[in-house]
Formats: C-alpha cells, structure tokens, sequence
C-alpha cells in the first residue's frame, strides 16, 4: 500500500494549531467585548450618576468600544506574531532533531550499523527514540557481526570435507585409489561431519526460535546427572580425566526436575564433552548440586582445564564463537553446543551461566531449574528403563 505524502510540513501544522488557537481566542474575545462588556459599562454609568441618553454616556461608551477595538486588534497582531515565532522555534528544533534521526536511519539503510545519534537536547520523548534507536543499532550491529562471523565459520567448516571428498572422488575416477574399507570409513567419516553440521544448524536455529517441542516429565537430578556421567565414563578415562559427581551436595534423589529427559541429556552431555576437551590428561571434572532456593535447583560442571579470558565470558554462547579462530572442528567444536544448551535452559525456564577465573585456572558452567511443582522424590521403580540420553556434537569454550 503507498502512503499519501502529507502535504503540510511540521511547521505549517504547528502554525496552523497556534492560529486555529489564536482564532478561538479571539472569537471569545470579540463575543464578551461586543454583548456582554458593553452592558455591564452602560449598568455602572447609570449606577454611577450618568443621565441616560445623555451626551456623556454617549461619549463614555463610544470610547469603551474603540478601547476595546484598539485592545482586541493588538493582541489579535501579537498573538499572530507569538504564534509565528512558537512554530517556528518549536518546528525547527524538532526538525533538526528528527532530520538527524533520518540521516542515521538512511546511513543504516545502507548497511552502516555503527552510526549513533547523539543527545540532541530536544526533550524527553525526542530523547527518548533517540536511545531506542541506539539500542537498536548495536542489537542490529551484533546481529550483523555474528552473521560474518557464521558465513565465515560455515565455509571453514565445510572447506575441509568437501575437499577431502573432491580429492578421494577424483582419485576414484582416476583409478589412483580404489574403493576400500579405508576410503570408505574416510568417505563416512567426511559425510557425517556435514551431516552433524546441518544438523547443528537446524537445532540451535529451531532451539533460539522456540519452535523445539518439550516433552517434559518429572525427572531425578541424580538419575540426569549419573546417565550423563556413565556416557562419557569411558571417553574422560581414555584421556586421563577424572570424572567426579559430588556426593556432598543435597540428596540427588530427592531433588525432582520437570523437565524433557532427552534434551536436558543433550545439555549435560554438551557441557560433559567441552569440559572434557579443554582438559588435560590428569585433570579433573567435577558436576555438583546446590539448591539454589526452595524453588530452584543448579547443577554445575567444573573443570580444571584451559579456563576462559575475562573478554570472552559475554561471548561464549554466541553462536561460531571461537576464542581460538585456529582450532578445527575435531579440535575446538563448532561453537554450536553451548549456543543449544543455553536456549534449551532457557525454554526449561531455567538459566544457564558460565564463571571462569582466567586462563588456565579452569571453568565452571551453571545450569539452574525451577524444581518440579510438587518437590516429590523419585523411586527407583519409575526412574528403572528410561530412554537414554541423546547427546549432539559439543560446544566450544575458549
């Protein structure tokens, strides 16, 4: 639909409001100066000895009349010249004002998304829109540095297996290589890799969109933490990682979360995995329980490994952050998982944090859920032959 340009300008309108007031004032004006201002002279001249029809009340009300005229006619041209000026004055400063929130939109228009307008001095509601249009251009600015930042990461992703699947295709055709158990497992290996990726992409999209269906029950804090820790038992052993759930914390058993079974596994199994890659051989991983009040409970996963910079802490759930842009997929993750896990807390109701004292000092992730509404206890029989955990590929942490 096209919308009609109007054909007044902020000032005309201004001008116009103050002479349609103007205009009313005076309609007033002349309406008591002319029937009721006249009656009341002529009742107060009799009242004050005058002869009537004489020669002085003549004279006396003729002059009431041209001093209300003369009255009427100068602040008829000063209200005029008042009103000229206000619109004016009023116009050009909101003008100015909004020409400059214009300038900034158009600039942005054209992909500038670092513009600012500055504090104009206009008043209240100017100064307001002005902060709401900053507002709106850094969230706009962020958004388009992590959009860079994922097409680049996208191609450096896909860059690998592509090539390695040009390559051995190629050597195929050209009989330099032969189809084997080798290039085979190779080829698999290639394919998964993308598979995971699209994979990754469609569930943090669907996971930060809220379109992710929970299939939520009352599930066992202990039981959770106990499943996810016996998947990855075997992965923490074969690097030398201790992995450690803390018995001191409150009964794990007695604690009841109403949650999706499958997707919270996939959150403790992300934060398991990164924990586990960015510790060495001889480190420990540690998932404890605090009850954070009568209606929370926040299972942490600590680590004593690489640790994260001050700088990257806001950033570490962005998705295809890397505070090490060297690392590959097999090495550093795709910087997915995190992104996952934090909308998949969050659709829970929950939060999910991360503290770190600096590199090299370890890390510790912080997952809080509201408790299930009737704080019940699970026994053993409704927790015996639950659905197994799901995991998805890790996050990265720096």
């Amino acid at each position: 639909m096209i919308r009609r340009r109007h054909p007044h300008g902020l000032a005309s309108r201004f001008l116009i409001a103050q002479l349609l007031v103007v205009a009313a004032s005076l309609v007033a004006a002349v309406v008591v100066a002319s029937f009721a201002g006249p009656l009341l002279f002529h009742e107060h001249l009799l009242r004050a000895g005058v002869v009537r029809d004489s020669a002085q009340l003549l004279h006396a009300e003729q002059a009431y009349r041209d001093t209300n005229l003369i009255t009427l006619v100068v602040a008829l041209v000063t209200a005029l010249a008042c009103a000229v000026l206000a619109a004016f004055w009023l116009s050009r400063r909101i003008q100015v004002s909004l020409g400059r929130l214009t300038e900034a939109a158009q600039s942005m228009a054209h992909g500038h998304y670092d513009i600012r307008v500055p504090d104009m001095g206009a008043g209240t509601e100017v100064e307001a829109l002005a902060a709401s249009f900053n507002t709106m251009a850094g969230q706009l600015e962020r958004t388009e540095d992590i959009r860079r930042r994922m097409l680049s990461d996208l191609a450096h992703e896909m860059r690998t297996p592509i090539s390695v699947l040009t390559i051995y295709l190629e050597a195929l055709q050209d009989g330099v290589t032969y189809w084997d158990e080798t290039t085979s497992e190779l080829m698999a290996d290639q394919l998964g890799r993308l598979t995971r990726l699209v994979e990754d992409i469609n569930d943090v999209s669907r996971a930060e969109e809220g379109r992710i269906n929970l299939d939520r029950t009352e599930q066992s804090v202990g039981e959770l933490i106990r499943a996810a820790a016996e998947a990855h038992r075997e992965a923490y052993a074969a690097k030398g990682v201790d992995l450690d759930i803390d018995a001191d914390g409150p009964a794990l058993d007695e604690s009841a979360v109403d949650v999706d079974r499958q997707r919270m596994g996939q959150v403790m199994g992300n934060l398991l995995s990164n924990a586990l890659r960015h510790t060495p051989p001889g480190g420990q991983v540690k998932i404890s329980t605090a009850a954070e009040n009568s209606e929370g409970i926040a299972v942490r996963v600590t680590d004593t490994g690489d640790g994260i910079r001050t700088e990257q802490l806001p950033h570490i759930f962005e998705r295809f952050y890397r505070g090490d842009t060297a690392r590959d997929r097999d090495h550093g993750g795709s910087g997915i998982g995190l992104t996952i896990s934090k909308a998949l807390v969050e659709a829970h109701g929950g939060t999910l944090t991360a503290t770190s004292p600096g590199p090299g000092a370890g890390a510790a992730f912080t997952v809080e859920l509201p408790r299930h509404p009737q704080h019940s206890p699970r026994s053993a029989g409704t927790t015996t032959g639950s659905p197994p955990l799901q995991h998805t590929p890790p996050g990265y942490i720096p």
